[in-house]
């Protein structure tokens, strides 16, 4: 019997689970119209690499060398992220940008919970995936040597693709019904194309000053920014954006799944990585948004904030702002906060390359 079951590559039941678990992704991915570009590969390498002896697992491996293990993917990714990033509405209320600072909180809530079940590196790690931000979690974990690799690049990867669910209950949970539907006046102020070039090589140089270690990450993000914003490479800049960024994606999902093989992804750590990974997500939503309420207490009447907007902080762009702003329309089909939500989202994407940059070097 035994020698029938590995005659005919009979499944264990992990590798049937974890089939399972790619099934859901993929179901998320066309079904529900979450992140498809992301969790279809993801969805799909998982079942490819947990088939009995899948031949899969060695050019998967090769790809992971090539893109992951040297931080490759994720910095070229990065390019493309700031070159869809516009950042007009956060330059035009810079203000916006400390409610990117609040969305970090959990951050480093989760770092103090998290090392009370692992090393410290490895709980930094964890950590960072609150920022909602896949290659900043990659790079993290990679340059801290965090044997869990796999799991946290899951779970950052996955919450990002479910903004949609997870914080319009925590936004509920923290507002009323009549500060949900706060209208916050936009004006618009044109932003200047020198400001705009000047913006993201000045930030680039802050965060190599104050945080070292983040400045591979912001320095790529800024720089698809300025190749956005330069205005004499329109094509490069489509090309990064769409093309660049969709084919990385691609590849990062695919090769992600190879750390979703039955043996290593099954383990209790992983489910707890998974939940603290939730509970920094929770947290760095709730920061924001209790910013925005106690800043509303100095502010009077007419100039009080939507604290809707405090949630856009983390880094899923353009996911959270879009989120935001739908909830704003629900609650009053009148309530246009987009730009907020959007400029807040931006300021995220920023602080939360800065937040992981510090956390490198407190730790590293």
């Amino acid at each position: 019997m035994e020698f029938l079951s590995e005659l005919l590559n009979v499944p264990t039941w992990r590798e049937v689970v974890m089939w399972c678990i790619g099934g859901v992704l993929i179901y998320l991915a066309i079904a529900k119209d979450m992140e498809p570009t992301l969790l279809l590969p993801m969805g799909f390498g998982a079942i490819l690499v947990n088939l009995p002896s899948s031949g899969a697992i060695e050019p998967l491996q090769t790809l992971f060398d090539a893109g992951i293990a040297n931080e490759l993917f994720p910095l070229i990714l990065f390019i493309g992220i700031g070159a869809m990033c516009d950042f007009s509405p956060l330059l035009s209320n810079p203000k916006l940008m400390l409610f990117g600072a609040a969305a970090q909180f959990g951050i480093f809530f989760t770092l103090c919970m998290a090392s009370m079940f692992f090393n410290l590196n490895d709980a930094a790690s964890i950590a960072i995936i609150g920022a909602a931000d896949g290659p900043t979690s990659i790079v993290v974990a990679q340059k801290l040597g965090s044997q869990y690799l796999g799991a946290i690049m899951v779970a950052a990867y996955s919450y990002m693709a479910l903004v949609p669910i997870i914080q319009p209950p925590v936004i509920k949970l923290l507002t009323t019904e009549k500060e949900r539907k706060i209208r916050m006046q936009y004006v618009d102020h044109e932003v200047s194309k020198t400001t705009r070039i000047v913006f993201p090589i000045i930030i680039t140089i802050i965060a190599g000053i104050f945080a070292p270690d983040s400045v591979a990450l912001v320095g790529f993000l800024m720089f698809g920014n300025l190749i956005r914003e330069c205005g004499v490479l329109g094509s490069l800049s489509n090309t990064v954006q769409n093309v660049l960024a969709n084919l990385i994606t691609v590849f990062l999902g695919i090769t992600i799944a190879l750390q979703m093989q039955a043996e290593k992804f099954l383990q209790p750590e992983t489910l707890l990585i998974i939940g603290l990974g939730l509970f920094a997500f929770i947290f760095d939503t709730a920061g924001g948004v209790i910013f925005a309420k106690i800043m509303n207490l100095f502010l009077k009447e007419g100039k009080k904030v939507n604290p809707m907007i405090g949630a856009a902080g983390i880094s899923a762009f353009p996911m959270s702002g879009r989120v935001v702003h739908k909830m704003a329309l629900k609650e009053d089909p009148e309530n246009f906060i987009l730009m907020q939500a959007m400029g807040v989202n931006a300021s995220g994407q920023i602080a939360s390359v800065i937040a992981g940059g510090l956390i490198l070097t407190m730790i590293g």
